[in-house]
């Protein structure tokens, strides 16, 4: 299917072809990426499967799991430009009540490849999954490696305000001089994104859950406001993306909205159809998506749900913890 939106080509079939602002592709992604030219590609950013045992995935063995994603990687080093980056986001792989924490895994599988890490970015947020015998895990890391060392880097896009931006020097040269930059700071890999907040390694980005304007039927969707910073950070206006594991589309809508040009490929087809219908969405102003920048929700300290229950307070705490 080839459309064309307000001036936007779209393209959702099963194999590549060039000359689309967006294109979505319905397959096996090293069937796909055969098929793409060598360094053609600005920015590699995916979440793949994690081999967790989720229902969006079959179970491999974790080291047959670990050569197919280094396959993949083969693929994505070479279509990726000599100034491109690729930004891997992954979690942790339990087994057995046990935590592989795969960006130590993937990082090796990285360096083989010849690759330069230049951050290791972690991504905070809020709600998940509930463990019972260990601490509950509320926490991805994004791994961003480029292929050379002349890379797209654009600072500017991504500064925030100076946190205090009077600070004068207190000795030497600088003393009694302003000693931050006017145009912002440089945000490190400590991400936690509350207003437009870029200062720390950590960024704190609500996951999509039930009740995120951007939730669909993926059980692990990526916000597109991740995405988003990464494309400004690592591209310019006009570049091709590349998510080799697209899901819903988070990336293409990334891609979109920051200008660029996308291509993403899934084998879950009932995916591929929510990723076009949501670049249709966006390209028509319709898509519900978080505000970029959206202040993450602090309570006041009156709601209710801050509340102890009454029953906790009457009732046997056995009646209430298993």
């Amino acid at each position: 299917m080839e459309i064309q939106l307000h001036g936007k080509k779209i393209r959702y079939s099963e194999d590549f072809k060039e000359g689309f602002d967006t294109a979505i592709i319905h397959n096996d992604v090293l069937s796909v990426l055969n098929t793409l030219p060598n360094e053609s590609v600005a920015l590699i950013v995916t979440s793949p499967p994690y081999n967790i045992g989720k229902p969006y995935e079959s179970p491999l063995e974790f080291q047959d799991y670990l050569r197919w994603q280094t396959a993949v990687l083969q693929e994505c080093v070479r279509i990726l430009k000599p100034n491109g980056s690729i930004c891997w986001e992954v979690g942790n792989y339990v087994s057995d009540g046990e935590v592989f924490p795969l960006d130590v895994y993937f990082y090796t599988i990285m360096k083989g490849l010849h690759l330069k890490m230049r951050n290791r970015i972690v991504w905070h947020f809020r709600h998940g999954l509930h463990a019972s015998k260990r601490f509950s895990g509320r926490y991805e890391t994004i791994l961003w490696f480029t292929k050379g060392d002349r890379y797209v880097f654009n600072l500017d896009a991504v500064r925030v305000p100076q946190k205090y931006p009077g600070k004068l020097g207190y000795k030497g040269d600088s003393k009694g001089r302003p000693t931050g930059n006017p145009r912002g700071m440089n945000p490190s890999d400590k991400w936690e994104i509350v207003l437009r907040d870029w200062e720390n390694e950590l960024w704190d980005i609500p996951n999509v859950k039930s009740n995120h304007p951007e939730k669909t039927i993926h059980p692990c969707q990526f916000p597109i406001e991740l995405i988003e910073r990464l494309v400004l950070a690592l591209t310019n206006e006009g570049d091709v993306i590349f998510d080799p594991f697209v899901g819903v589309g988070s990336s293409l809508v990334a891609g979109l909205e920051q200008n660029r040009k996308s291509v993403g490929v899934d084998k879950e087809k009932n995916y591929t159809d929510i990723a076009f219908a949501r670049v249709t969405e966006a390209i028509n102003g319709k898509l519900k998506r978080r505000e970029f920048g959206k202040p993450v929700h602090q309570p006041k300290g009156n709601e209710k749900i801050l509340r102890v229950p009454e029953e906790w307070k009457t009732a046997k705490l056995s009646k209430w913890v298993q």
